[in-house]
């Protein structure tokens, strides 16, 4: 197989009515450095050929298996699939292609219990292509340039770290109402352990984490369920304690009415802080201590080099959501081009989200549900 221009993908699930794989398919695309060319869309073959048919899909699939091994016995298969099905099926999918040697390119959370996530760190061990998980946040410039900083010693000695992320869109018992992205975030079969702390609870934990460069070791949480009759989690409060004595607070909630897409981030150190807010990506506010609030904005005057090498168009123009998907995206095409020509897979990953952090997001969801059922014990992890 030549090994130039566009990546060839798949993709699993992401059917007509699926939000998240129209955002994987614009994200694939922004840079053009991928061609969907096969998929296995949906559920049933009859709703895999329509979504692929409404596509102009070149091959379509009527399930993941079938794909995996038809892919790999072509002269010109996928280089890579993004698996964006309901948690449940993250590893059963993600398998498949990657004993093929197919690139794994994965929504999170990594799956949807524990036992499954050491399963699929076995399966990445045992493969020679790429995991990617897609922590979309991590590839925001500002949070990129926040990252740096903190390397840097900007901040000192870490103290605080609070994170936060609130919606509203599970106030009103949805599921019920027929609502798909509803109906399975809130079932257990289909979602795994964790409710709000498996959706957005891990993106808060991942970007603390990726931020700052410290793991937590032990964690207090009290999860509850106020939907009527819901079976998971949707409003999660977390006491956490990070490696080098750091301490931290996350919020989780999808119940908090005013609230859209919240995703806070703020860290507090011996020398100063930073403060970042998901709905307004491109400002990062910095204050040293005893020194004015500084607001640095994205590809502005004290923007560094880690935010520009993700900014694409000039300053005050936003770049947000989808441009952090596809920055993702092209990083993946970056290290799935290296390891082809013969680099390492860890020198080619790079900042990229894989299955470490995908790891550390499955015990952070465990841990959380084990400490909350007992009476918000502490628990290592």
């Amino acid at each position: 197989m030549s090994h130039t221009g566009r990546i060839q993908l798949g993709m699993v699930g992401g059917g007509n009515d699926a939000f998240i794989g129209g955002v994987h398919r614009i994200a694939s695309r922004i840079d053009d450095r991928f061609e969907l060319v096969a998929g296995a869309l949906s559920s049933t073959p009859e709703k895999s050929r329509a979504s692929g048919k409404a596509l102009g899909l070149p091959r379509i699939h009527d399930d993941f298996k079938q794909m995996a091994a038809a892919e790999a016995a072509l002269d010109n298969g996928i280089e890579a699939v993004s698996i964006v099905t309901p948690n449940h099926m993250h590893f059963a999918a993600a398998k498949e292609f990657l004993e093929r040697g197919i690139h794994v390119i994965c929504d999170k959370p990594l799956t949807a219990t524990l036992d499954e996530a050491h399963a699929m760190a076995k399966a990445v061990e045992s493969s020679t292509a790429l995991f990617v998980l897609t922590h979309n946040y991590t590839a925001y410039p500002m949070i990129r340039q926040a990252k740096a900083m903190i390397a840097a010693g900007e901040l000192g000695e870490l103290r605080v770290v609070q994170a936060e992320y609130p919606q509203d869109w599970l106030t009103e018992s949805l599921e019920n109402e027929g609502l798909k992205q509803a109906e399975w975030r809130t079932d257990p079969a289909r979602s795994g352990v964790g409710g709000s702390v498996g959706d957005i609870g891990t993106h808060a934990h991942n970007l603390a984490c990726f931020v700052t460069g410290l793991t937590v070791e032990k964690l207090a949480a009290d999860l509850q369920s106020f939907g009527a009759g819901r079976q998971l989690d949707d409003n999660v409060h977390t006491l956490l304690r990070f490696s080098g004595g750091a301490r931290g607070m996350l919020w989780c909630s999808q119940v908090a009415p005013g609230n859209e897409n919240g995703l806070k981030l703020r860290v507090y150190g011996t020398k100063g802080g930073l403060e970042w807010s998901q709905e307004d990506p491109n400002y990062l506010w910095f204050t040293q201590q005893g020194k004015p609030k500084q607001l640095v904005t994205r590809a502005g005057a004290g923007a560094n080099e880690a935010a520009g090498a993700l900014s694409r168009v000039p300053a005050g123009h936003p770049e947000g959501y989808l441009e952090g998907f596809a920055n993702l995206y092209t990083e993946a095409a970056d290290a799935i081009r290296a390891v082809q020509g013969g680099a390492s897979r860890e020198s080619a990953m790079g900042l990229l989200p894989g299955i470490e952090q995908g790891m550390a997001g499955m015990a952070f969801i465990t841990a959380c549900v084990e400490s909350s059922a007992q009476d918000a014990a502490w628990v290592s992890l």
